[in-house]
């Protein structure tokens, strides 16, 4: 391609492509940043609708009732246990004895004998003392109940950060389809009138080729949008439980600490990871107590009220009450129960170290979460700067090649690095806001509660209360309870 052919040809097609390009920037920022149609689904409600409807949630809190029983089943323990047992049978045989006869004589009798017999017993067994086994058994159920309320949290945050994640995405790939169709729109008018000019004689084949792979290579970049598109509603779907509609582009959440080390300080105390690994080593010491148990005395009473029928011969009854104190010392029961002392000792030393592993995870995840955010609003504000500076660089080459001095080509690369920093710009501003929320993860500030979302929240202590104290039933106690401030 010859210089003199470029400003016949940008005189041509300049405005329009450069037209474009211009206006895209302040239609995506706005779109991102600054559009509330009516009637859209800002990500309050998405979360809202995430924590009233997700699965994954509803799971971890059916698995909060299932350890909120282990308390019921320890205090048992402490109270008594009531039977009532009976049997009855058949019975027949021979008794042979010896009488004087009507002569003065000893004589052999022997007497056929048929009878029903029948036992009945109502006991009740008091533990008074069991080696301390029912109040270490409770402190380990507590505890256990505490460490799954902070996996609860930890489940809700992990849920409400995949619901950021897809929201933010299917905005993000919208405005990426939007921008690849506007793009490969303006590259089909430029193929379209170059064809035309070729045809003329006024370029070479060269610039039909290069607008002709340049629009290939849009359509491909639109196509990979569009499937990633495609890809984010779909995740969407599944966490949030509704398709996407019209949907508006958060804010950032506003930084929970100061600095990355303050981050790591709130992270180290506050992390749900953290605390249920605190409560499980509690659970952990309280389970050594649990196996000690076995190695010392055990104390009951019991006390039993009986009547037996026909036990030795017809027309034969026997009742009466009996209480009985039991005291039993273990002296050696083969090994086993110093075993299992051993063990709960080694895991608890294991849970110490999990709790230390914890707070190192935590940490770091929430310095690496403060860097992610520091880095993704200074991308924000580079690409801003890039943008200006693209602009200017794509009027200046327009304008150079209307004289001669810059090919399509140039023209054609300056508003493809336009078009590249403006889809930069889409990914940034989508990265500053998961990037917000990671770092309220980290924190342990990414609930239901520290968001403020319009729903009632779930009791954690609702069916822990229905159940704790309770002596007998078998009902449903996980109906809706009272949301507790």
């Amino acid at each position: 391609m010859t210089r003199s052919h470029a400003p016949r040809h940008r005189r041509h097609h300049g405005p329009r492509s450069g037209g474009f390009l211009r206006n895209a920037v302040p239609a995506s920022f706005l779109a991102l940043v600054l559009a509330t149609p009516a009637g859209a689904q800002t990500l309050t409600e998405a979360l809202a609708q995430t924590y009233v409807n997700n699965p994954t949630l509803a799971t971890a809190r059916a698995q909060l009732r299932v350890v909120d029983e282990n308390v019921p089943q320890a205090l048992a323990g402490w109270r008594p246990t009531v039977t009532l047992s009976g049997s009855a049978g058949y019975a027949e045989g021979t008794l042979r004895s010896r009488a004087t006869n009507a002569r003065g004589e000893r004589v052999g009798v022997t007497t056929d004998q048929e009878r029903a017999i029948g036992t009945v017993a109502a006991t009740v067994t008091q533990p008074l003392y069991r080696g301390g086994r029912t109040t270490a058994a409770t402190r380990r159920a507590e505890n256990q109940v505490l460490a799954q309320r902070a996996r609860l949290l930890a489940t809700e945050q992990q849920v409400f950060q995949d619901a950021v994640t897809a929201y933010v995405n299917v905005i993000r790939f919208q405005e990426e389809v939007r921008l690849n169709l506007n793009n490969a729109q303006v590259l089909q008018r430029q193929l379209d009138a170059t064809n035309e000019r070729f045809r003329v004689g006024e370029i070479t084949r060269t610039d039909v080729a290069q607008a002709e792979s340049r629009l290939a290579g849009a359509r491909a970049s639109r196509a990979d949008s569009e499937g990633s598109l495609q890809n984010a509603r779909a995740a969407f779907l599944r966490v949030i439980g509704l398709a996407p509609t019209r949907l508006t582009a958060p804010q950032p959440l506003r930084p929970a600490a100061r600095s990355g080390q303050d981050a790591a300080q709130i992270a180290a105390l506050n992390n749900p990871a953290v605390v249920a690994a605190l409560f499980d080593e509690s659970a952990g010491r309280d389970f050594i107590d649990v196996q000690l148990s076995s190695l010392l005395p055990q104390a009951s009473l019991q006390a039993q009220a009986f009547r037996n029928d026909n036990q030795q011969s017809i027309g034969q009854r026997t009742i009466g009450e009996s209480v009985t104190a039991t005291l039993t010392v273990p002296l050696y029961q083969g090994g086993a129960e110093y075993s299992a002392v051993r063990q709960a000792r080694q895991d608890a030393t294991r849970l110490r170290q999990v709790v230390d592993d914890q707070r190192r995870q935590a940490s770091s995840q929430a310095i690496q979460a403060w860097e992610t955010l520091q880095s993704a609003r200074a991308t924000v504000d580079s690409v801003r700067s890039q943008i200006r500076a693209a602009e200017i660089a794509l009027d200046g080459v327009q304008r150079e090649a209307v004289v001669g001095s810059r090919t399509t080509l140039d023209v054609l690369n300056a508003e493809q690095e336009l078009l590249n920093a403006r889809v930069s710009l889409v990914r940034a501003l989508a990265n500053v806001v998961t990037a917000s929320h990671s770092l309220a993860q980290a924190v342990g500030r990414l609930t239901a509660r520290d968001l403020a979302l319009p729903v009632p929240l779930y009791d954690q202590e609702a069916y822990y209360r229905a159940v704790r104290d309770r002596w007998a039933g078998l009902g449903d106690y996980s109906a809706p309870q009272p949301v507790r401030d």
